[in-house]
Parts: structure tokens; C-alpha cells; sequence
């Protein structure tokens, strides 16, 4: 999948040298990062400045990592090894290494395409014609072809002054058009990426494999994610906070009391993650940076709910869910933050 691929090729990246930081501390760190991209480290092509000032923060003399980082982004639309020499460019590091037609039995979505009128019309044909395009049309079938869809930004940030159309988008049009043309619903057999907790889960998982495999003996106990998308980034951290809190609670109070069944997928994703009681992670606290989807003109505020819900129909809106823990100006500013609360250096 074009998300763990991204999560791998972003894990290798980390590995090449880097300029290296000063004060370094000598304990082992009990945290990591979970970097969101466009927005955070870079501007379409176009670095931050503050990255490149973050990963010399992260890198030790000999250019390794010092604390586990995984690039947590929803961009799935090229390679793990064109991604890993993006960032690679953009941040100065060295890349890694790196006859007939047959029916289609389910649709898969990693990402915005180019042109979105082609696509919208050959998913539909595929879908209308249960997977046979070439076919006339018959009776409508439902339900339809299993669809997965991977991110579910409706808006990312690059080069232009302002926000650009995302994949969420994309899917907004492909459901109104489907239910225009049956009078149905669009349904998904999975969302993954953010802010869907699972994307969370498996970052988490990778997070605490590569503390494993550098000899840290620390448990990872809090993780930070950094962010610059209040409906996304800020979102699914605190979704995935408040699940890793009922995990704790379900700990404690366990064998007490039976879970009801799912009624979803979605909710068997919940069901999952409160009965993960062998996890070492306590939180996920959230960080929103302003230097993509999210901006200020004055002083940071206190505040960052936002009245008009951008997230993916089937996810529940929660004013909450977007209150950042933390509100910095960069990706830098929220690197030093974690180290100050971590006394670490």
C-alpha cells in the first residue's frame, strides 16, 4: 500500500546522515515523531527552512537518528523510492538505495489524479458495470465492488498562496456522483490514512521497531504529531489519543464488563485498540503547525476549532478532536518543544 510504502521509504530516509546537533543527551528517548510532509517539512518542492533546523536537531555527530521519527503522510501517489528522493532533495540528505482485460474485482484510491474527469468516469463505469467497463449496462448492482480509499485530506498546502484540492475532495465528487446516477450510497470497505486510527496504530508500531532495532532499551511512552491540518493532522492524533486512553482504562477495569459488538468497520478499528492492552504508549499529543493548511496572521492562538467540518463524511465530527495540544509556528519550534517537555537535549 502507497501509506506503508511512504512510511517505509520515509524510515529509510531518516537513516542516511544528516548534520549533526549539540547537547547531545545520553539517555535513550521514551518518544517519537510522527512527521506529517507537505505543510510541515516542505511546500510542494519547496523545503522549510525550519525542517532542515529540525533534522539537525534529530541527527547525532555521526548522522544517525537520536530519537525514532516515521514521515506519517498522506500522499500515496508515487513510489516509496521516488518520495524518499523528494524529501532527500528538498532536505539535503543522501536517498537510500533504492493480454486480455480482466474483470476487476474491487477499486482501490491512494490519490488525487490529474485528470480528475477521466477517473471519475472509468471508477463509475467499473462500479456500474460490476467490474466489466466493456460491457453495456444492465441492471445497476449493489452492493457495489469493494472500494478502499487511502486519504482523505479534502485540502493540502504547496507553493500557491492557497490551499489546494486533496484526495478528500476527489472523493466528495466520485460519492455525489454515484448517488446522483443509483439514488445510493457510496460505501467503503476501508478508510485508511489520517485520520482513520489505525494509519496511527501502524506508525506506532513502526515508531517502536526501529527504538527496538537501534538497542533502546526505554518503552516508547509518548508520541508527537506534528502537523499542519487541523481536520487531518490534529484530528486523528487526538482520535488516536483518545483510544490509546480507553486501551488504559480497558487495562484496568478488564474482565469486568463485555464490549458491545461493532457496527462498523470503523468501530471494530475502536474495538481493536481498547482491548490493546499490551502497549507501552501512553498518549499521542498533537502539535499544529502554521506553516501550510493552518494560518495565523497575528500572535499563536489559544483556539483552533473550526466551525466548518472538512473531514470525510464517515468520520463523526467532534469540535474537540481539532483543538490542538499545542499550537507552534514550525516544524523546529515543535521539535524543541518536545525536547523541553521530554528533558531531553
Amino acid at each position: 500500500m502507497a501509506l506503508r510504502g511512504s512510511l517505509r521509504a520515509g524510515r529509510a530516509l531518516l537513516r542516511c546522515p544528516g548534520p549533526p546537533s549539540r547537547g547531545l543527551c545520553s539517555r535513550p528517548p521514551a518518544f517519537g515523531f510522527l512527521f506529517d510532509v507537505d505543510g510541515v517539512l516542505v511546500r510542494g518542492s519547496q523545503p522549510l527552512p525550519a525542517a532542515r533546523r529540525a533534522f539537525r536537531r534529530l541527527a547525532d555527530g555521526g548522522g544517525r537518528l537520536r530519537v525514532p521519527v516515521v514521515f506519517l503522510t498522506n500522499a500515496g501517489n508515487c513510489l516509496p523510492s521516488a518520495k524518499a528522493r523528494e524529501l532527500s532533495r528538498a532536505l539535503e540528505l543522501q536517498p537510500p538505495p533504492t493480454t486480455g482485460f480482466p474483470t476487476i474485482e474491487g477499486v482501490i484510491l491512494f490519490g488525487e489524479p490529474v485528470r480528475w474527469e477521466t477517473s471519475l468516469q472509468l471508477i463509475t463505469d467499473v462500479l456500474l458495470s460490476n467490474g466489466n467497463p466493456g460491457e453495456e449496462l444492465q441492471d445497476v448492482p449493489y452492493p457495489h465492488l469493494p472500494i478502499l480509499a487511502c486519504n482523505m485530506d479534502l485540502l493540502w498546502m504547496a507553493e500557491a498562496k492557497m490551499p489546494r484540492f486533496g484526495h478528500g475532495t476527489f472523493l466528495l465528487c466520485l460519492e455525489n456522483i454515484y448517488k446522483k446516477m443509483t439514488g445510493r450510497e457510496l460505501k467503503y470497505e476501508a478508510l485508511i490514512g489520517k485520520p482513520s486510527p489505525v494509519t496511527y496504530r501502524y506508525a506506532q508500531y513502526l515508531i517502536q521497531q526501529q527504538a527496538e532495532k537501534q538497542g533502546w532499551k526505554a518503552p516508547i511512552r509518548h508520541l508527537y504529531a506534528v502537523g499542519d491540518n487541523p481536520m487531518s493532522d490534529i484530528y486523528g492524533a487526538n482520535l488516536y489519543n483518545n483510544y490509546l486512553k480507553a486501551a488504559q482504562q480497558n487495562q484496568v477495569q478488564a474482565g469486568l464488563k463485555r464490549s458491545p459488538p461493532a457496527a462498523s468497520p470503523q468501530a471494530e478499528v475502536s474495538l481493536e485498540l481498547r482491548h490493546d492492552c499490551n502497549n507501552s504508549v501512553e498518549c499521542c499529543q498533537s502539535i499544529l503547525v502554521c506553516t501550510g493548511v493552518y494560518r495565523h496572521n497575528s500572535d499563536v492562538p489559544k483556539k483552533t476549532a473550526q466551525t466548518v467540518f472538512h473531514g470525510h463524511r464517515d468520520f463523526c465530527f467532534d469540535p474537540s478532536l481539532v483543538e490542538a495540544s499545542y499550537v507552534v509556528q514550525d516544524v523546529d519550534h515543535a521539535v524543541q518543544l518536545a525536547f523541553k517537555k521530554e528533558n531531553w537535549s
